[in-house]
């Protein structure tokens, strides 16, 4: 990303009234005032930094950042979108309707790493979704400081999603009046009421010199601190808040004032009760007709802090420049004019990466980011254009951030040439600006499963970035590092390091049990820090990296270069953090490994490995395993002699996983016991919604269940939040039928599931599936339904296996297929002999 365009529209605060229409077509002008006070009200409410507000977009999924306010539109470019698939916190709030409530960098690393892979930072963050009718429309996001420990506290939660509720109802009404809660373009950027500057402020009074009375305006107690109406009516309070040579001050002009017919005036300075500083301006004089004494009026004057700072800025030996939240100057020091090569009267006003270009780096962005969205200060080496080296430190508060400058001297590992912004990966000017793109690397890590998939996308993403040729990873395991991947060295020369006890003296380990990073920028460097350690090489450079995630010692991992080289600051913190992420996903691809055989070994038990053999129904079942998450579920088939009857079942268990795999042997298990009792069809499906209510897994599950009498052709069909099945009739023609249902299992323990009496002629198949077969991300479920009925008419009298065999096959082409998914057929025919063959089912 680079900087570039200005800050954004000019930003208007809650008392500027709304934006005029836009051009674009985009919401009018209510919508946006609607947005912009939710998005201050919910900063305000929280005490935090910054928020914003997504909206759905035009995009089926997607959704943007409609309202920004706090933070510069175009640093946080990436964040503008954002598909209600991704794993991140606002996609998972719209996604399951529950807010996301991140007290701090530690737990959102460890819910959502690929968040932290891009905004690597200490703070905290909150993520209400915006109800309309109970289905998410919004999700309003504010950015805090991080709690530590402690969770985010439940006053805050609350406010918060009061505020969420408050917006639902007003997009509610925006919706009835004929505005479309939807955003499409950039967001719009609001500035946030400012805190830390108060108004100026002048309080009056009145000191009578003959009787020592001092009357004092409401304003004046304000400033004072004493409260309205309780100013204690005698000089001593004043006088309190004057330096000592000032009181003495105020007495000489008083007897000036007494003793005298012509006017006097003072100025001196009155120390506030916060410890600002305040002017205080005395004047009167002695009328004629007065006598002795006469009147002292005073004005206390609240000028605020800046021109005070300003004015003591200035003195100071460092360069020094603010900066408003969105990034424009707003004061600059003498000495910072002098270090920036540019007039005060150039900059303030303007944003800060416009007009100083050779800061528009985005190693530089990054810090930037840090400081606007976190309490802790930033400090980082710039190289200004031209030469020389700055040293600069960013102290962030609510209103903006300080800069403070100071010359530095060329860093060891900084390139000869100037850093230019949009330079090749390959070169070494640009290594910082690939520091900062760790977000392929993020995303690619979520997508992988295991351990050698995680090491695959290491190669890919993280060797290219930092320019580095040789890359291995150890795992640990029962205390010994075992080699899980290696890519760049020599043939064999890795296998004396397998297997290596955590007592070894090598890098590897020790990087491990002692959770530092450790960074030789030559060969003969690491030689010196272990003598007698093979080397493959006697040039290049090696990083040797922790492996250690929320505390657990997972493996550990070595970069290799093939030319000696330094490593910034800069890459050394983001390379031990990227360590962390890569840990994780390592972490999580063990568990992977150990839950996938469980449910795999649970699912391969669980499902029928033969269908009984039937006179009069031929049967097929397949099974197709998704290619996301852990590739088993809770999809289910099966087929059930009943009382000379045969029932047909398929069922869908939300999710994936071993909880997914148990569920649907609990249920696969019920529904066979009520059919072998002897129920009816309403009482199978009413006892097993009992059943996993009674469960209490949290999962809910759909079912159709078609009990037929082989001999006959009667059936009966029950349903519970199933798709409808389709049938083939013996003329070929094929349709989706329609049978009434009920809401899906584990809701209501009093749900009605209606029965439906059909009649399946000879020659007729029935196909049963699950939602897997038929959904695709982006298009209706109803064109998939119409796919496979189409297919299955087009198929006409092909044998059973067959028909299974092209309708899963056709299913299998879909690189990307989310779901799992089953398929039942069931074909009533009689043969020559009048006898039908069971068929045995594939999961494949």
């Amino acid at each position: 990303m680079t900087w570039h365009g200005a800050a954004g529209r000019l930003p208007f605060g809650p008392s500027d009234g709304p934006p005029a229409q836009p051009e674009d077509g985009r919401a009018p002008g209510d919508l946006s005032l609607v947005l912009a006070q939710s998005v201050v009200n919910a900063v305000e409410a929280v005490g935090g930094r910054a928020g914003g507000v997504y909206l759905p977009s035009r995009t089926p999924g997607l959704l943007r950042l409609a309202v920004l306010a706090g933070l510069p539109g175009p640093l946080f470019r990436p964040w503008w979108r954002m598909h209600v698939n991704r794993p991140f916190p606002v996609a998972e709030a719209f996604r399951t309707g529950s807010p996301v409530y991140l007290a701090d960098a530690e737990d959102a690393m460890r819910r959502f790493p690929q968040l932290m892979a891009g905004l690597p930072f200490p703070f905290g963050s909150l993520y209400v979704p915006v109800l309309r009718r109970r289905a998410p429309v919004g999700v309003l996001v504010v950015l805090r400081a991080a709690t530590g420990d402690e969770p985010v506290p439940t006053a805050d939660r609350g406010r918060l999603q009061h505020v969420a509720r408050g917006l639902g109802a007003d997009l509610a009404a925006l919706a009835e009046a004929g505005v479309r809660p939807e955003w499409e373009g950039e967001p719009l950027p609001v500035q946030l009421p400012a805190r830390t500057s108060p108004p100026v402020r002048i309080g009056r009074f009145d000191w009578n010199l003959t009787t020592g009375a001092v009357e004092a305006d409401d304003d004046l107690s304000a400033i004072l601190g004493t409260g309205t109406g309780r100013f204690p009516g005698t000089i001593d309070a004043l006088a309190a808040r004057l330096a000592p040579e000032d009181v003495y001050g105020l007495w000489a002009l008083a007897r000036q004032a007494a003793g005298s017919g012509g006017p006097v005036v003072r100025r001196m300075r009155l120390r506030g009760p916060d410890g600002r500083s305040h002017l205080l301006e005395v004047s009167g004089r002695r009328q004629a007709h007065e006598g002795p004494g006469g009147h002292l009026t005073g004005f206390l004057v609240d000028l605020g802090m800046d021109p005070v700072v300003a004015e003591a800025a200035d003195r100071l030996p460092r360069g020094i420049f603010s900066l408003d939240r969105f990034g424009r100057f707003t004061y600059v020091n003498p000495l910072a004019e002098d270090m920036l090569g540019r007039s005060r009267a150039a900059l303030v006003g303007r944003v800060f990466w416009e007009a100083l270009p050779w800061f528009a780096n985005p190693a530089y962005e990054d810090h930037y980011r840090s400081a606007m969205i976190s309490d802790a200060p930033v400090h980082f080496l710039a190289r200004r254009d031209p030469p020389p080296w700055l040293s600069v430190s960013l102290y962030p508060g609510q209103d903006g951030l300080t800069a403070v400058l100071t010359p530095a001297e060329k860093p060891a590992y900084a390139p000869d040439s100037v850093v230019t912004p949009g330079l090749g990966l390959g070169s070494p000017a640009d290594r910082s600006a690939a520091l900062y793109r760790p977000v392929a690397l993020a995303i690619a890590l979520t997508e992988a499963v295991t351990a050698r998939q995680v090491s695959r996308v290491v190669t890919e993403e993280l060797l290219p970035a930092f320019g580095g040729r040789q890359l291995a990873i150890y795992l640990l395991k029962e205390g010994h590092l075992y080699l899980e991947w290696e890519t760049g060295f020599p043939p064999g020369f890795l296998d004396r390091f397998d297997a290596v006890g955590l007592d070894a003296r090598i890098p590897g380990v020790e990087t491990l049990t002692t959770g530092r990073p450790i960074f030789f920028e030559s060969m003969q460097r690491l030689a010196a820090a272990y003598p007698g350690i093979p080397m493959d090489t006697d040039v290049g450079a090696r990083a040797f990296l922790p492996l250690i995630a929320s505390g657990r010692l997972v493996g550990s991992c070595i970069l290799g270069f093939d030319q000696p080289r330094g490593f910034s600051p800069e890459e050394r913190t983001v390379l031990t953090a990227l360590a962390g992420l890569i840990a994780q996903a390592l972490q999580r691809a063990q568990r992977y490994d150990t839950e996938a055989a469980l449910a795999r070994g649970l699912q391969d038990a669980l499902l029928p490995h033969r269908l009984p053999a039937v006179r009069g129904i031929d049967t097929q079942g397949r099974y197709l395993a998704g290619t996301q998450g852990m590739d088993v579920g809770g999809d289910w088939y099966d087929v059930i002699e009943t009382g000379g009857r045969l029932a047909l079942v398929i069922g869908d268990v939300q999710g994936h996983g071993v909880a997914a795999a148990a569920t649907m042997g609990q249920l696969r298990s019920a529904v066979r016991a009520f059919a072998l009792s002897g129920h009816d069809p309403q009482e199978v499906m009413s006892g097993t919604n009992r059943l996993l209510i009674d469960l209490d897994t949290g999962q809910f599950a759909s079912c159709c269940y078609i009990v037929t009498d082989p001999a006959t052709g009667r059936t009966h069909a029950v349903r519970a939040g199933h798709p409808q099945p389709v049938l083939r009739r013996p003329d070929g023609t094929a349709e989706v039928m329609e049978l009434p249902g009920g809401i899906v299992l584990g809701i209501d323990g009093d749900a009605a599931y209606p029965v439906t009496e059909l009649h399946l002629d000879p020659g007729a198949t029935l196909a049963l599936y699950t939602d897997g077969l038929v959904e695709q991300a982006g298009i209706d479920i109803d064109v998939g339904v119409e796919r496979l009925r189409a297919t299955l008419q087009a198929l006409g009298t092909a044998p059973l296996a067959d028909t299974a065999d092209h309708v899963i096959g056709r299913a299998r082409q879909a690189a990307d297929r989310p779901d799992d998914i089953a398929l039942l057929l069931a074909a009533r025919w009689t043969g020559e002999d009048g006898e039908t063959v069971g068929g045995r089912p594939e999961n494949l």
